[in-house]
């Protein structure tokens, strides 16, 4: 529910999860009250105090009161210039050079539902499900209007932000910042909370305090990308998996983005958050407007997994569309680690032939298949089949996975050209490139101006004409290099500050197109692995290659990283070789299975080179799978233990089903330890009263092809209520190996 008071000003956004309150003083400035557990009315029992501070100017409407000043007022839209020091949310540089504008409450309106933002993803819903407040100012001098966007669930902890800025001038004005959202604080008792990383070792988690000055999370490589992910938390000291209070923010956006906090003289902590302004300019003419992508804002008083919880809820429900937000997610193998480019139809067979007698359910055919593709040196762009290696073309691979009962995917990387290619020969001029300088190079492959309209033209066309030429189930969308020379060809000179911002509008576009024409395909964004995991591309595509790194140990960290705010559902997790290709470890088959079942299970290794016993593993790891496979994609997800905390050393993940009837827990080691203390996991979210019956249970695995480990400490068939599970905990059976992992599964009786 959203209410206004006209007598104090307030606006109310509250249900039964969470209460965020804005004001309205002295018919002007919007300030930020409150947000945190849900109030039953808002009284202001703690007023805004207003104190005489030394170089804390006061506007020129209140220029008598020395107590009143922007300088400390916590706002939700701030300027800087008229007297408040901080980082502002939005800036502008007028025709005459002036970057001071002053913005003033104007009025508001209350909608149901939530509008759709034009050419962006963004959170989706019904009337029923919420409702969206919208703030109009204006500049005092007319030059500009703000409208704020603030959509609150009807059933959620999350509010979703962004603005729209108008040019009401008479002139041209030159947009440099324009965040999607801002608010203050009243203190700084937190820890700052973000996910970095780099190729292959995506969202690691960083918890740090929250410093005096600024810090800022961000992205300057044209992607949301591996080293900074779209993501900020501030948790308070005590804060926990489980306890504590918990403000999470989450950009809807696939290109760059920044949140920075400050921390002011005061003590008071301001967080802004959106598309980084670095190198940003957007340039309106008069009438025209800019929207920012929105924000989502969750906050949760039991920790971090209450608000992944909301955040998961979210991202299922209101982000995800199509056939597959519902579906069960098949049981995949990609060629890729298998044969990497060396390939051919009778390979592609035996894959396919064997992927059945696993029962596995979609055979992808990765980098390779087109052009002259035999290595990355030459043909992207060129989307049409290389017949040297694909006699009868995709209708016939595609025809071999049918047969055979499974589904056919393919990879594709549309966004990208290389400089060898009949499209790059006819269209050099449709790349990012600055005239008069050499282009950079990454993975041999430059990057095509999707600015331009003829471009997602062209690629919308060309891609189309593949998934129409044979039955294609599953298209596996890819980026693997960042933006450099960000210029286009196709834009006057007032305009390149908007290239990388176009970029990404324009592969919305192109995604848009495609989803709506081939709806049921199953799309899977990829970027190099995980260095586009966002909810923007989670808006056309449900999942994601989680990372390029597939070992079992690595992707423990990973997972966990990138569970804080996405659910196991949208994470591409597979089964690979041993030795690992990227790191070199040797795990069990039990235990990169384990981890893979925490997200959408599937193998990157040549299945038809397994020896007859580890193919028996593997059929009963399928299986095991698929009888579980409504709990693990669809069901609740809480993480126990994480390699972020304490000894780094464990790893313990818990789904429970949407009607709380299953319940799978997945424990891992990682070293084995001497002297090591006897571990029992605290399960939670159970039922205390109700009783829990252990019906399936792998112990570690040792390095050899035995299913499970030795005698089973915890034989099935136990019951225990879910009081003694969640307090007393669960004992994890002491084996002397490292990378061990464990599952139990419950039925609650």
């Amino acid at each position: 529910m959203i209410t206004f008071d006209e007598n104090t000003g307030i606006f109310h956004l509250h249900n039964d999860q969470v209460s965020y309150v804005i004001q309205v003083v002295r018919n002007r400035y919007i300030l930020h009250r409150y947000w945190g557990r849900p109030l039953r009315d808002f009284r202001d029992s703690s007023p805004l105090q207003h104190i005489d501070r030394g170089f804390s100017p006061q506007p020129a409407a209140f220029a008598n009161e020395r107590t009143f000043s922007l300088d400390v007022l916590p706002q939700e839209y701030p300027a800087y210039g008229h007297g408040d020091y901080r980082l502002p949310a939005y800036e502008v540089r007028l025709g005459n050079g002036t970057t001071v504008t002053e913005l003033i409450y104007e009025n508001y309106e209350i909608t149901p539902g939530k509008p759709k933002l034009a050419g962006l993803p963004g959170v989706y819903a019904t009337d029923g499900e919420a409702e969206t407040l919208h703030i109009h100012l204006q500049d005092s001098q007319g030059q500009l209007a703000v409208e704020l966007l603030y959509t609150l669930m009807a059933d959620s902890a999350m509010i979703t932000r962004s603005a729209r800025i108008t040019n009401c001038g008479g002139e041209a004005l030159d947009l440099t910042n324009a965040a999607s959202f801002a608010l203050d604080f009243p203190d700084h008792d937190f820890d700052r909370l973000s996910l970095y990383g780099g190729h292959a070792a995506e969202r690691s988690l960083e918890r740090v305090p929250l410093m005096r000055g600024v810090q800022e999370t961000g992205s300057r490589r044209g992607a949301s990308s591996h080293q900074q992910s779209p993501f900020l938390a501030l948790a308070r000291k005590d804060a926990g998996e489980k306890q504590g209070e918990v403000y999470g923010f989450s950009l809807i956006w696939s290109g760059e983005a920044s949140f920075v906090t400050e921390v002011e003289q005061f003590g008071a902590t301001r967080v802004i958050g959106g598309i980084n302004p670095f190198e940003f300019k957007w340039h309106l003419a008069p009438q025209e407007s800019f929207q920012t992508p929105e924000a989502m804002l969750v906050y949760s008083a039991e920790g971090l997994n209450g608000m992944s919880q909301v955040f998961h809820q979210i991202v299922r429900q209101h982000i995800v569309r199509g056939k597959y937000q519902h579906t069960l997610r098949p049981v995949l193998v990609n060629n890729w680690e298998a044969t990497y480019f060396d390939f051919d139809e009778e390979k592609i067979d035996s894959l396919a032939q064997c992927a059945a007698d696993l029962g596995l359910e979609l055979l992808v055919l990765d980098d390779g298949w087109f052009g002259k593709r035999n290595d990355d040196n030459s043909s992207l762009g060129d989307w049409f089949v290389n017949r040297n290696k694909l006699k009868q073309g995709l209708k016939g691979v595609a025809a071999s996975a049918h047969k055979r009962g499974l589904k056919f995917g393919l990879w594709f990387e549309p966004e990208m050209i290389s400089e060898d290619s009949e499209l790059y020969r006819a269209h050099s001029d449709w790349i990012l490139h600055v005239p008069d300088y050499p282009n950079s190079f990454s993975r041999h492959q430059l990057v095509l101006d999707l600015s331009r309209a003829e471009v997602c033209d062209y690629i919308v066309k060309a891609v189309g004409d593949v998934l129409e030429s044979a039955e294609i189930d599953y298209v596996k969308w890819d980026f693997n290099r960042h933006l450099t020379e960000a210029f286009s060809g196709a834009l006057s000179s007032e305009h390149q500050g908007e290239t990388k911002t176009r970029f990404v509008l324009g592969l919305y576009d192109i995604l848009e197109r495609l989803t709506a024409r081939f709806p049921h395909i199953l799309w899977e964004s990829c970027s190099g692995g995980g260095g586009r995991f966002d909810a923007g591309m989670l808006y056309y595509m449900p999942q994601t290659w989680t990372s390029d790194n597939t070992d079992a140990i690595c992707r423990l960290a990973i997972q966990s990283g990138t569970s804080l705010v996405f659910p196991p559902l949208t994470m591409g997790a597979h089964v690979s070789v041993t030795p690992n290709h990227q790191v070199g470890r040797v795990t069990s088959l039990q235990t990169r299975t384990l981890c893979a079942f925490a997200g959408d299970f599937g193998y990157e290794l040549d299945i038809t080179r397994m020896e007859e016993a580890e193919k028996a593993q593997v059929r009963k790891h399928v299986a095991l799978y698929k009888r579980l496979r409504p709990t693990l994609q669809f069901g609740k997800f809480y993480r126990l233990l994480t390699p972020f905390a304490g000894t780094k050393n464990e790893t313990a993940w818990q789904f429970v089903s949407k009607e709380g009837r299953e319940v799978i827990v997945l424990y891992f080691k990682t070293l084995s330890e001497p002297a090591a203390p006897i571990r029992k996991l605290q399960l939670t979210a159970l039922a205390a009263g109700a009783e829990y019956q252990l019906t399936d249970y792998l112990p570690a695995q040792r390095l050899s092809m035995d299913f499970g480990g030795e005698k089973a400490m915890n034989p099935t068939g136990q019951v225990f209520y879910g009081d003694e599970l969640m307090y007393n905990g669960l004992g994890v059976e002491k084996i002397d190996t490292d990378f061990a992992a464990y599952m139990w599964v419950f039925e609650k009786k």
